[in-house]
C-alpha cells in the first residue's frame, strides 16, 4: 500500500469519528442546564438547613446556659420600710386565766352516789357537790369502834387491878413485884386505848370525805364523774388511777399574763393601769391593774412576764379568752416599720437581709416595738433599704439574688 493510500484512509477515519462536546459548546450533548440548576439549588438548600440547625443548636446552648445561671440565683421578694407614727400606747396579746382554778379529787374510795352540780353551775364555799358511798370504810369504822370499846374495858380492869395491888401492898399482902406488874399492865392498856381512839378518828375523818364540798365560791368548769362510778382516792400527783371529779374556777377576778419586750420593760410598773380589748366586744375596753411582774428578763424570749388583774364581777370575760392588752408608755420617736417575717433570729442576734447591688447584706437591728405582724425598728435600717421578705434560713452575706418583679412591672 502506498503512503498516499494510508493518508487517504486516515483522512476518512477523521471524518467519521465523533468527539464529546467541550464545555461552552452548547451544541455538544451532556447534562441539561435545568438539571444543573436543580442540583445547585438542592446543594444550597442543604447547606442552609445545616447552617440553620447549627445556629439553632448554638442558640439553645446559650439559652440553657443563661437559664442555668438564672436558676442558680434565688429570686426574692422585697419591701421598703415604712415610717410609723409616734405613739404612747403599747398593744400586746394575752390570755385570760381564772384567778384560782382547782381540780377536786376524792380523798376516800367508793362509788359515787350522787352529784349536784354540772358544768357552768355557780357554787358557794362549803356547798355540797357530790356524795360517795364507802361500804368497806363504814365496816372498818365499826370494827375500830368495837376494838376501842374492848380496849377501854381492858383498861378499866387493869386500873382496878392496879388499885387493888397498891392497897394490898400497904399491908404487905402482895409483893412489890406483883404490884409493879399490875401498874405497868394498866399503863399498857391505856396506850392501847389511845391507839384505838386514834384509829377511830382516822376512819371517821375518811368517812367524812364521803361528802365533797366546794372549796370556794366559783364556777364548775369540769365534771368527770357520774352516778355509780368507781372512785379512787388520791390526786394526780400521788395516784395513777385517781382522776379529778370536778374543777372549780374563781372567775370574779381574772389574771392576764403578758410578755413585755425588753425594750419597754422599764416603762411598765406595778400599779399601772392597762386596758383589755376583745374581738367579741368591739369598741369596749376592760380596765385592769398591773399587780406584779417576774422581776427578770427571760433570756430565751427577751421579755418581762407581767400579770394584769381584771375585775370580772359582771362575768363578761371568760377564762382562756384571747385579748389585747394596752399599756400607756412615754411617747416614742418615729420608727421604721417592717413585716415580722423579714427578721432573721440567729445566734448573732436579730438581723435583716438587705439587697445592695444584687447581693445580700445582713444588718443587725434593734426592735423598738412588737406589733405582732409588724415590727418597729429602733436602729439598723434606713428608709431607702431594700429588705428581703421571708428570707431563707440559709441566706448568707454576699449571696447573689434577683428581685422578684410584679406582673405590672413585667409589663
Amino acid at each position: 500500500m502506498s503512503p498516499n493510500g494510508i493518508n487517504d484512509q486516515n483522512a476518512h477515519m477523521n471524518e467519521d469519528t465523533t468527539y464529546p462536546a467541550r464545555d461552552g459548546d452548547h451544541h455538544a450533548p451532556g447534562i441539561p442546564p435545568a438539571a444543573r440548576a436543580i442540583v445547585i439549588i438542592a446543594a444550597v438548600l442543604i447547606l442552609l438547613g445545616v447552617g440553620y440547625r447549627l445556629v439553632g443548636h448554638f442558640a439553645d446552648e446559650r439559652n440553657l446556659k443563661q437559664v442555668t445561671i438564672d436558676n442558680s440565683v434565688p429570686t426574692v421578694s422585697v419591701i421598703k420600710p415604712t415610717a410609723s407614727g409616734s405613739t404612747n400606747e403599747l398593744e400586746l396579746p394575752g390570755n385570760t386565766q381564772a384567778f384560782v382554778d382547782t381540780p377536786i379529787y376524792a380523798r376516800t374510795s367508793g362509788y359515787l352516789k350522787s352529784w349536784y352540780f354540772d358544768i357552768g353551775a355557780h357554787v358557794t364555799k362549803g356547798q355540797l357537790m357530790a356524795t360517795i358511798e364507802t361500804p368497806e370504810l363504814d365496816e372498818q369504822l365499826q370494827v375500830a369502834r368495837a376494838d376501842l370499846k374492848s380496849a377501854q374495858a381492858d383498861l378499866n380492869l387493869a386500873n382496878t387491878t392496879s388499885e387493888r395491888y397498891q392497897n394490898l401492898l400497904k399491908s404487905d399482902s402482895v409483893s412489890k413485884q406483883e404490884t409493879d406488874v399490875a401498874v405497868s399492865g394498866a399503863s399498857a392498856k391505856r396506850a392501847a386505848v389511845e391507839a384505838a381512839e386514834a384509829n377511830v378518828r382516822r376512819l371517821a375523818q375518811l368517812q367524812s370525805f364521803e361528802k365533797i364540798y366546794a372549796p370556794y365560791t366559783g364556777v364548775v368548769t369540769v365534771r368527770n364523774t357520774d352516778i355509780g362510778d368507781l372512785i379512787d382516792s388520791g390526786s394526780s400527783a400521788s395516784s395513777n388511777t385517781a382522776k379529778e371529779l370536778f374543777r372549780v374556777a374563781s372567775t370574779n377576778q381574772l389574771r392576764v399574763f403578758v410578755a413585755i419586750p425588753e425594750f419597754y420593760a422599764p416603762d411598765i410598773h406595778n400599779g399601772d393601769k392597762a386596758t383589755l380589748t376583745l374581738d367579741e366586744y368591739p369598741g369596749q375596753g376592760f380596765v385592769g391593774t398591773v399587780t406584779r411582774n417576774s422581776g427578770t428578763i427571760d433570756s430565751g424570749t427577751r421579755t418581762l412576764n407581767v400579770e394584769v388583774d381584771i375585775d370580772n364581777k359582771s362575768g363578761k370575760l371568760l377564762p382562756g379568752a384571747y385579748v389585747f392588752v394596752h399599756f400607756k408608755i412615754p411617747t416614742q420617736a418615729q420608727l421604721l416599720s417592717i413585716p415580722a417575717n423579714a427578721v432573721l433570729f440567729r445566734s448573732q442576734g436579730m438581723q435583716v437581709a438587705v439587697v445592695k447591688d444584687g447581693k445580700v447584706h445582713l444588718q443587725h437591728v434593734t426592735i423598738g416595738k412588737d406589733n405582732g405582724k409588724t415590727l418597729e425598728i429602733a436602729s439598723g435600717v434606713q428608709a431607702s433599704d431594700t429588705i428581703i421578705v421571708d428570707p431563707s434560713d440559709s441566706i448568707a452575706e454576699g449571696a447573689p439574688v434577683q428581685i422578684k418583679t410584679s406582673a405590672a412591672g413585667a409589663k
